[in-house]
């Protein structure tokens, strides 16, 4: 005599398609990987994700500190973009500092990070230090004021007054045509930072047999080697060292302040980050200060946007 099996009374439901592409169902399949992520997910939203969306809702309000956040609307950026004339200032200062240091700084760590890793390990490994050290040196600025001092024993004026091309010193930081100039070029001096650091890096994971292939396809110079190989193969370099620049060029305000003063001469060095340090840090608005730092936030964004695309198209 043969006995039928039990039928089965909760059988396992097959996943539907719709659910396996589901972020729920990822997350539990990859619970693991997400554990592991957690902390830096967690610190990530609470020191960067939730101050922006704070700064963000307290640019539509007014507030000091000692009182609760009034709603104002569109208030501040009504001041900020129709009535604030030294923003007006500091934003076309920052445009102009960003779109000559950014791009000819980006180029300039390229370039060199290429060049350097021409040399052996050893010699390689001091040049990087040369290059890098200026944007790691603590007292860069206290070189810079030896350099720039308004009488004749600073040593630019000491030079040029001993070569005959100026016959008494400059105040350089005091004259509102040569404030700019000077910061153009001492944040020029100090670009090599991260960004190179991340081309050397890139530079040493290219694989060499792609230029013996690429040798085989037609490729006959060096750089031709560079656009349809070295580029391409460090793309992810060259996007963060794009980042890494363009945030540099456009959240200037240590030299700034270090070297012209804050408010400089006629605003001539001020930046949307000196603006907006006034207005947080000295007078207390936070939500002007916050509605400067959301327009700072949509320029840093749209511009590593438009970065990304040309950068996408490099090697095509």
């Amino acid at each position: 005599m043969t006995t039928k099996a039990a039928p089965v009374t909760n059988p396992r439901r097959p996943v539907t398609a719709k659910e396996r592409y589901s972020l729920w169902y990822r997350i539990r399949q990859s619970r693991a990987s997400y554990l592991l992520i957690a902390p830096y997910f967690i610190l990530f939203f609470l020191f960067t994700v939730l101050p922006v969306l704070m700064s963000i809702f307290l640019s539509f309000t007014s507030f000091n500190m000692l009182e609760m956040p009034k709603w104002i609307g569109w208030a501040n950026y009504t001041k900020l973009l129709l009535e604030d004339d030294i923003f007006i200032i500091s934003l076309r200062n920052t445009l102009l500092f960003a779109v000559i240091t950014g791009p000819v700084s980006y180029m300039l760590c390229l370039l060199f990070a290429w060049i350097i890793n021409e040399f052996t390990p050893k010699v390689r490994a001091i040049l990087t230090l040369i290059f890098y050290a200026p944007s790691i040196c603590g007292n860069a600025y206290l070189v810079w004021n030896l350099i720039l001092t308004g009488d004749r024993y600073g040593y630019l004026n000491g030079l040029l007054l001993r070569l005959d091309f100026i016959q008494e010193p400059i105040l350089w930081m005091q004259t509102e045509k040569y404030v700019m100039p000077v910061l153009i070029v001492v944040q020029l001096w100090l670009s090599l930072g991260t960004g190179f650091l991340s081309f050397i890096a890139g530079l040493q994971t290219v694989d060499k047999g792609m230029y013996e292939a690429a040798a085989i396809d037609g490729v006959r110079n060096r750089w031709q080697e560079l656009w349809f190989v070295t580029l391409p193969a460090m793309k992810p370099q060259l996007l963060f060292g794009a980042v890494m620049q363009i945030t540099q060029s456009f959240a200037v305000a240590d030299i700034s302040i270090a070297l012209a003063g804050n408010p400089s001469v006629n605003y001539a060095g001020a930046t949307i980050v000196t603006h907006l340090l006034d207005y947080g840090s000295t007078r207390l608005d936070m939500g002007y200060a916050s509605a400067i730092a959301t327009i700072l936030f949509l320029l840093m964004v749209g511009t590593n946007k438009l970065v990304q695309r040309v950068l996408r198209r490099v090697g095509e």
